[in-house]
């Protein structure tokens, strides 16, 4: 990753780190980059809910704009739905103004390509070199200065589209659905009640300064609760631009998206739609997603952490279904990045089709304890370097001693060092990431 760029895009606290002049000089440089090629090339902005969405839209479209290029806003929508909304309407490109499940002061950038994909390496680096070498870009004057206009149906759009692929019948179930206060807050609930859910709503009330305030994938417990209080079905959880997805079943237990993939996964291998019986998830999926889908003769392919590694092995091998089990996950026949509200309703057909309650599916597979920290740090990059955290990270692995694993690496969003143990064990687990855990602050917080 550059400078600017990390996993998902540029994210930093906002108007701090990520200031109106960056999303200006982002705006040029991402339009130039993606659309030179093209005589008034469109490009699509969406955003989530947070206070400075409408400060970075502001900047990022004069930077657009200023280049020559137009700009179509779709105002309040998941990540996922510009991913497609740039395939269908035909756009040069579509960016996010979001920083996913983050706290409401961060925000970020993050483009996508003609094709719906997050772009490669080389052309965020591209782009970010422009940027720092303060290239000059055309400037056009009078008609040859790009446009803004708004499209008001963009939600509705990429609503009917997950209806008619994914859509089925839920009439008589009842389900608690967490917005997260965020950029599914009415789209979500409003396509699971087309479809005859009641839906029960939570955390969908939106104020700018709220977005995945104790809710969302990132904070389920509140969800939980609400699933047994109601009576509930089940329960499901987005965070702020809703690419990701988790579940609660209805005894109140949470699915986590390793889960959601093995009941996903052997669904589609029953019906002969996985194809090559292949898989592809992160290294941080437990143990037990690699037991239940060997079982059945599933084909796990691992990759780093970050859901546009998923993509880019997916890609790479053919595999249709991909994901982590943060609840990113990747149906490629129907999107081409994570998505949320289609993972929902995936898991709401199974559950149709099979008539099992989503505690019966999720059984399917046996989660083995894992236990994860996160350290906030001042400097990241001194996890690669520092012998005493590799001392005390190769004492753990050999206290396991092929009885488990150690997980050790650094957030690609967020100033975090993530400090994971997985095993028989849990009393154990939780004594070894903590002796792991005493060396990282020692040494770089």
């Amino acid at each position: 990753m550059g400078v600017l760029f990390g996993t998902d895009g540029v994210r930093g606290v906002a108007n701090r780190d990520l200031n109106p002049d960056l999303a200006f000089k982002l705006g040029r440089a991402g339009a130039f980059c993606l659309a030179r090629d093209h005589q008034r090339p469109k490009i699509l902005i969406g955003k989530d809910t947070r206070l400075s969405g409408d400060m970075l839209e502001s900047a990022l479209a004069a930077g657009i704009c200023s280049v020559g290029a137009d700009v179509v806003r779709l105002g309040i929508i998941p990540t996922p739905g510009v991913a497609y909304l740039t395939r269908e309407l035909g756009a040069q490109a579509g960016v996010v103004i979001s920083a996913s499940h983050n706290p409401m002061e961060d925000n970020g950038i993050k483009f996508f390509g003609s094709n719906g994909y997050k772009l490669p390496d080389a052309l965020e680096e591209e782009i970010e070199a422009m940027i720092a070498s303060g290239q000059a870009l055309p400037s056009p004057v009078g008609k040859d200065v790009g446009k803004v206009e708004d499209y008001a149906q963009a939600g509705e759009r990429y609503g009917a589209y997950l209806k008619r692929c994914l859509g089925s019948d839920l009439s008589g179930l009842k389900i608690v659905v967490d917005c997260a206060q965020g950029a599914a807050y009415s789209l979500a609930p409003s396509i699971l009640k087309d479809l005859g859910a009641e839906v029960m709503p939570i955390s969908n009330s939106p104020t700018g300064t709220n977005i995945n305030e104790g809710c969302g994938s990132t904070h389920p417990e509140k969800l939980m609760e609400t699933v047994k209080i109601r009576g509930a079905h089940l329960g499901i959880a987005y965070d702020g631009d809703a690419d990701r997805m988790l579940a609660v079943d209805e005894e109140g237990n949470l699915v986590d998206g390793d889960k959601i993939m093995v009941i996903c996964a052997l669904d589609m291998l029953r019906k002969g739609k996985l194809k090559q019986n292949q898989i592809v998830v992160t290294v941080m999926s437990n143990m037990g997603l690699y037991l239940a889908l060997k079982k059945a003769g599933i084909e796990i392919l691992d990759t780093k952490v970050g859901d546009r590694y998923v993509l880019e092995k997916m890609r790479e091998s053919g595999a249709v279904l991909g994901g982590e089990q943060s609840g990113h996950i990747i149906f490629s026949e129907y999107n081409t990045t994570g998505d949320g509200i289609a993972t929902s309703l995936q898991v709401l057909k199974v559950m149709v089709e099979t008539g099992k309650p989503l505690s019966e599916l999720a059984a399917q597979m046996l989660r083995l304890p894992q236990v994860l920290v996160n350290v906030r740090v001042k400097d990241k990059t001194g996890l690669e370097t520092s012998t005493a955290i590799k001392e005390a990270i190769s004492l753990a692995e050999k206290t396991l001693s092929g009885r488990g694993r150690v997980l050790v690496r650094t957030s690609g969003t967020e100033p975090l060092v993530r400090v994971m143990a997985e095993g028989p064990d849990e009393g154990e687990l939780q004594n070894l990431v903590q002796s792991i855990v005493r060396i990282v602050e020692a040494e770089l917080a």
